[in-house]
C-alpha cells in the first residue's frame, strides 16, 4: 500500500472567518487543521511509500466495533521492486488479490510464492512479509476491512486468514475492487452501504472461482497457453468471427471455457475482445481506403452499416464518417 493518494476538501474562507454569529476563534480553526493532520498522518502510516502508482479510497481510520465486515479503505497499487512490508501487527483484516507480476509472502512463518490470481488474507495479528520479485513487480487490489464477525464471513468465501488462495477470474475480481475504490471516494449518504454491497461483490467472486492453495505454476502455465491459443484464433480471423461460438470452434475449445480464460488472462469477455479486434481493423482500412464506410463494415463483418457504426463509435468514440473526415482534414 503506496502514498496517500486523495484530496482532502478545501475549507471556504467563509467558514473560517464567519460562523453566521460572528468570527470564529483561531483556536477552532487551529483545532480543525490538527484534527486533519492527524487523519492525514495516520492514514500514511497505514500505507507503504514503496509504490509507483496507486489509486484509493479512505472510509474509516479506526476499526469498526459493528458487526462486519466494515470496509475502511481499498486501493490498487504498482509496488516498486524492492516493495517491502514487513508488520508484526496491522489495525484492520486486509484482503490481497494479485493482479500482475510475481513475489513472495511469508505469513505466521509460512512462505508462499505470489502470481497472477494469488489471493490471501492477513487478520490484525498476523504476522506478515510481502516481497516483489524485483524482475516483475507486483500489481495488486486490496481491502482493509473490520468488524466483529470478519473471520466468519471470509470463511463462506473459502478464505483463512495467512493461507494461500488462488482465483481464476482475477480480471473480474479487480475490476470489482475498482468499482469499489471509485464508490469510496464518492460524497453522499449511502457511500458507505454501497462499498459494503461491493465487498461482498468480490467475495462472492472468489468463492465462485477460487480455490484453496492455489495452482502449481504448470497449471497456471497451461492455462495461459489456452488463453493465448484463444486469443491467436481471433487475431488471425476477425473479419469471420462473429460470435462467440465462432470463436470457441476456432479455438476448439467450450465456450465457457473461453469466457473464464478471456476473464482471468484479459479481463474482458472474448466478444468484447473480438469487437475491439473488429473496429481496429476497421480503424486502419478506413485509413487505407478513406470513405467507403460500408465496404469496411462488410468487411469486418457487419451487414448493417448503421450498426457497424454504433459499434465503430462505442469502441473509438466517434462515427466512421467523421473519423474519415478527420482523416482528410490532418
Amino acid at each position: 500500500m503506496g502514498e496517500l493518494g486523495v484530496n482532502e476538501g478545501e475549507m471556504p474562507l467563509a467558514w473560517i472567518l464567519w460562523d453566521g454569529t460572528g468570527p470564529v476563534g483561531m483556536d477552532r480553526v487551529r483545532d480543525d487543521m490538527e484534527k486533519v493532520d492527524r487523519e492525514e498522518r495516520s492514514r500514511r502510516s497505514l500505507l507503504s511509500k514503496q509504490v509507483s502508482k496507486a489509486s484509493y479510497c479512505f472510509l474509516e481510520s479506526v476499526p469498526s466495533r459493528r458487526p462486519g465486515p466494515i470496509v475502511a479503505m481499498a486501493g490498487r497499487e504498482t509496488c516498486d521492486p524492492d516493495y517491502l512490508v514487513q508488520r508484526a501487527t496491522y489495525p484492520f483484516h486486509v484482503l490481497e488479490i494479485v493482479t500482475s507480476g510475481a513475489g513472495r509472502a511469508v505469513l505466521d512463518g509460512r512462505a508462499f510464492d505470489l502470481g497472477v490470481g494469488s489471493v490471501f488474507v492477513t487478520a490484525p495479528k498476523t504476522q506478515c512479509e510481502i516481497r516483489c520479485d524485483r524482475a516483475r513487480p507486483l500489481v495488486k487490489s486490496f481491502v482493509c476491512f473490520g468488524g466483529t464477525r470478519c473471520t466468519t464471513r471470509l470463511a463462506r468465501a473459502g478464505l483463512v486468514s495467512g493461507q494461500p488462495h488462488r482465483v481464476s477470474a482475477v480480471g473480474e475480481i479487480a475490476a470489482a475492487v475498482d468499482d469499489l475504490v471509485r464508490e469510496g471516494r464518492a460524497t453522499g449518504p449511502h457511500v458507505r452501504e454501497v462499498c459494503a454491497h461491493l465487498f461482498e461483490v468480490v467475495l462472492l467472486k472468489i468463492a465462485s472461482f477460487g480455490r484453496p492453495g492455489g495452482t502449481s505454476d504448470e497449471q497456471h502455465e497451461s492455462a495461459r497457453e489456452h488463453f493465448l491459443r484463444c486469443r491467436n484464433a481471433i487475431d488471425a480471423e476477425v473479419p469471420r468471427l462473429a460470435t462467440l461460438g465462432d470463436v470457441a470452434r476456432a479455438a476448439g475449445m467450450d465456450p465457457s471455457s473461453v469466457c473464464r480464460l478471456f476473464r482471468r488472462f484479459q479481463g474482458i469477455s472474448p466478444y468484447q475482445y473480438l469487437l475491439r479486434r473488429k473496429m481496429n481493423l476497421a480503424a486502419e482500412l478506413l485509413m487505407e481506403r478513406g470513405g467507403l464506410v460500408k465496404e469496411v463494415g462488410a468487411t469486418v463483418g457487419f451487414d448493417d452499416p448503421f450498426h457497424f457504426s454504433r459499434v465503430f463509435k462505442a469502441v473509438h468514440g466517434v462515427a466512421p464518417r467523421a473519423f474519415v473526415r478527420a482523416l482528410r482534414s490532418g
